[in-house]
């Protein structure tokens, strides 16, 4: 055997040694190979069924209706006031209805609803009122611009916004928002002399409104209906 031989033999052993430790020997112990299917069923056992309603799902079979938590409305109404069962009138007939985050809302239209009667900005005030209302609203600018008068209205604090009637006459829901706010209102003549109200003076007002809404309609937004003050 000459010695290149010899050396090709050693380099074999070398390789096939070197195989071996890198790849390992079956043992019998080893972990069977990958099981997808095995592990999406797993992963399904965790799954966690949220509670709600999925869009489109097939109704299920005819239940009793279950019975509101009697802290449905914690915050807002009392278990079986006039105010809770409006409320959950409302909620039955739309299911997408929040009154918290109506209130939130109600905050922010009435300060808007203010400002523009106050500024005569008719525009902004169409989209917010009832025809109604506007036709009134409307009346009193008229009257202020016949007299050549102009109202400086400003906002020192919105301290509370809370309901306190909720109905649902036929499709249409109604809310009842109670307002404690803090304004700085006055109303000037041609010659800017004061005719009404204070350029300085905080005035505490409480006044108490009422929203409107088609539950069947897509369009989402409440206009005011009613006002009413307690000042």
């Amino acid at each position: 055997m000459d010695i290149y031989t010899i050396i090709f033999l050693a380099l074999a052993v070398f390789i096939f040694l070197r195989l071996r430790s890198v790849l390992g020997q079956r043992t019998g112990n080893e972990r069977p190979p990958f099981d997808r299917n095995a592990l999406q069923g797993a992963q399904d056992k965790n799954v966690v069924t949220m509670p709600g309603k999925v869009i489109d799902q097939a109704p299920l079979a005819p239940t009793a209706e279950p019975t509101p938590p009697a802290d449905r409305w914690k915050g807002l109404a009392e278990p079986g006031t006039p105010l809770a069962q409006g409320l959950d009138a409302i909620v039955d007939k739309d299911s997408t209805f929040d009154p918290r985050h109506f209130i939130s809302g109600a905050r922010g239209a009435y300060e808007m609803i203010v400002l523009a009667f106050a500024n005569g900005d008719r525009r902004a005030l169409r989209d917010l009122l009832s025809s109604e209302v506007y036709e009134s609203f409307d009346a009193a600018i008229k009257e202020r611009e016949k007299n050549e008068q102009k109202t400086e209205t400003r906002f020192v604090s919105i301290d509370k916004a809370e309901l306190v009637g909720a109905e649902l006459r036929d499709r249409t829901a109604q809310l009842t928002v109670r307002f404690v706010s803090q304004m700085i209102s006055a109303t000037r003549d041609k010659a800017g002399n004061i005719v009404d109200g204070s350029a300085d003076t905080v005035a505490d007002i409480t006044d108490i409104w009422t929203f409107a809404r088609d539950t069947s309609s897509r369009d989402p937004n409440w206009k005011l209906v009613g006002t009413g003050s307690a000042n």
